[in-house]
């Protein structure tokens, strides 16, 4: 069955792999299935041919026969769960990577979002430097935190894993802020995440939306 998902038809990022489908492409492009794009403006994600796919609006969405998700998360997930490549085996190690995943979206990224919201609504405030100043300090917490945990390692469990690649797309929203400049682990993390051939041809493919305004389809 073919896979589709959706995109921004101009993403807000200009092309850096930072929007909601560039982990989407990523997962799909690790466990080497092929997929389609369905390129939308902001005014058709709002319509009700989109919003029955996602209710809230927004990008990505996944269809694959008569399954609809919606949800980046939710969307790694089930490519984890169903092809090889991004989940292990072992029982124990699999728990402990899926645990990773929900850790990337709910404890690591809520801070680094909060800190992107501020920084583009609120920056004409009287009260934004000192509330960047919470915000960075909350974002610098999360993050030495993982770095704790990671080490000298290359990866958080053993194996590069869905936990991996949801981590690293939450921490590269992190580029230009200067945050990650005491955590070389993290940076060298990142960079190892990139420098996946599935990485780099994921966002290739979302980067060439961006530069040419088409909807290439990704290799096997």
């Amino acid at each position: 069955m073919t896979i589709t998902i959706t995109a921004f038809e101009s993403s807000p990022d200009r092309g850096q792999g930072l929007a909601r489908d560039m982990p989407v492409r990523w997962a799909l492009e690790e466990v080497g299935q092929r997929y389609h794009m369905r390129l939308l403006s902001f005014a058709a994600m709002k319509h009700d041919a989109h919003l029955a796919r996602h209710p809230f609006g927004q990008i990505p969405t996944y269809e694959e026969g008569d399954l609809v998700l919606f949800e980046s998360g939710a969307i790694v997930f089930h490519i984890a769960e169903h092809y090889p490549g991004l989940l292990p085996d072992e029982p124990y190690a699999r728990a402990r990577a899926i645990g990773w995943m929900f850790a990337a979206l709910n404890t690591v990224e809520q801070p680094i979002v909060e800190r992107d919201t501020a920084t583009l609504v609120e920056r004409d405030q009287p009260w934004f430097d000192a509330r960047l100043s919470i915000l960075d300090h909350r974002v610098r917490t999360r993050i030495g935190q993982l770095a704790a945990r990671l080490g000298d390692a290359d990866w958080l469990d053993g194996v590069f894993s869905a936990g991996d690649l949801l981590m690293i797309a939450v921490l590269r929203r992190l580029s230009g802020s200067g945050l990650l400049n005491d955590y070389p682990t993290l940076t060298a993390y990142i960079s190892r995440g990139e420098s996946r051939p599935a990485y780099q041809r994921a966002f290739a493919d979302q980067l060439a939306v961006f530069t040419r305004g088409d909807s290439p389809t990704a290799r096997p």
